[in-house]
């Protein structure tokens, strides 16, 4: 081989990229199956723990509600496939990088490694900064500020679950701030001085955003706005000592050739 690794890959036809395609398929599916149905046992269990930022709000003697009879059981069956992608992860990007490593450059393959490992980080991050920092604040806005004598709070189960679930990927994938920035500056397209010139349009529009998907309340604009703030810093950072210096993809590649 004189280029990639997998440079056998390049002569694959069509069908045979197809059969290995499904073959990383049927692995991932079968792993995300066996871990929904270890997780199916657990899912009243691990959903009370999800509830927990809400409940605490609530306080003893209020509890959640489901309106219809197979609202809980759905919900349930939600959370155990929910649990089972992310536990099977490890197996997924595995089975990914199976598929794709064999067309990468070494480099690339390095690249490419590396950004699943600190993006899984930076979503875990994100997801468990929501639970533990926004939840507890925006629910008790949300709660204590509009119940009155005459207006009560009945949560259903399955309106708390998509909520919940749909916020915590929102701050997953918003500190996937860095690692975004890491890619755009390897390939050439920012650059940290780029970053740094727009840092008082970027703090603007991280507060815009956090004025959107948070209650309308500062504390709650401040918790999530700064964390974005720093991570965009951070990526200026990574910019700075990641970003391209000037060697075009086409060297870097004709690099990686001659050293393979």
């Amino acid at each position: 081989m004189t280029g990639r690794d997998g440079e056998l890959a390049g002569h694959m036809t069509l069908t045979e990229h197809l059969t290995e395609l499904r073959k990383r398929l049927l692995w991932c599916a079968g792993a995300i199956g066996v871990c929904f149905f270890a997780a199916w046992n657990f899912a009243p269990r691990i959903f009370a723990l999800f509830m927990e930022p809400l409940t605490r709000v609530l306080g003893e003697g209020r509890q959640v509600v489901f309106t219809s009879p197979a609202e809980a059981f759905i919900t349930y069956m939600k959370v155990a496939v929910t649990v089972g992608v992310f536990a099977s992860a490890p197996v997924i990007f595995w089975q990914i990088w199976r598929f794709v490593a064999p067309g990468l450059y070494k480099r690339e393959r390095a690249y490419f490694g590396a950004v699943v490992i600190v993006g899984s980080f930076f979503f875990v991050g994100g997801a468990l900064f929501g639970y533990f920092g926004v939840f507890p604040v925006g629910f008790a806005y949300f709660i204590k500020t509009f119940e009155t004598e005459t207006i009560r709070a009945m949560i259903s189960v399955k309106e708390y679950w998509s909520f919940a679930l749909t916020m915590l990927v929102c701050f997953g994938i918003a500190f996937e701030l860095p690692v975004f920035v890491f890619f755009l500056a390897r390939v050439g397209i920012v650059t940290p001085q780029w970053l740094w010139k727009n840092f008082r349009y970027a703090v603007l529009v991280i507060f815009i955003g956090a004025a959107i998907f948070t209650p309308p309340d500062i504390i709650s604009q401040i918790t999530l706005g700064v964390p974005l703030v720093i991570l965009y810093l951070l990526a200026t950072g990574a910019a700075y000592l990641f970003g391209s210096r000037g060697k075009t993809a086409d060297a870097t590649n004709a690099a990686d050739m001659a050293e393979e």
